[in-house]
């Protein structure tokens, strides 16, 4: 169920903001827990897509994510809670 799942939607940003604002928000749902989260980004010209995805493929908190099937413009993203690699 993805409406239970914590999630942020970053319509509207500039990349750099939706980049400091998909960071604090990994660190914030780490901090509480939460080993699912969505991101909303929209589809459009797929900008900020590209680079949250360009982002989470970096971030070792980052266990796995792939774009929803149903809406493409969102992405679930499975963090690392409790793993030596955080």
């Amino acid at each position: 169920m993805l409406n239970n799942l914590p999630s942020i939607d970053l319509h509207g940003e500039y990349v750099e903001s939706a980049l400091i604002l998909t960071k604090e928000f990994i660190n914030d749902n780490i901090i509480l827990k939460n080993e699912e989260i969505v991101i909303v980004h929209g589809i459009g010209e797929d900008i900020l897509r590209k680079a949250i995805h360009d982002y989470l493929r970096h971030e070792k908190k980052v266990k796995e994510f792939k774009r929803d099937f149903f809406n493409p413009g969102m992405t679930i993203v499975k963090l690392r809670i409790g793993d030596k690699n955080e």
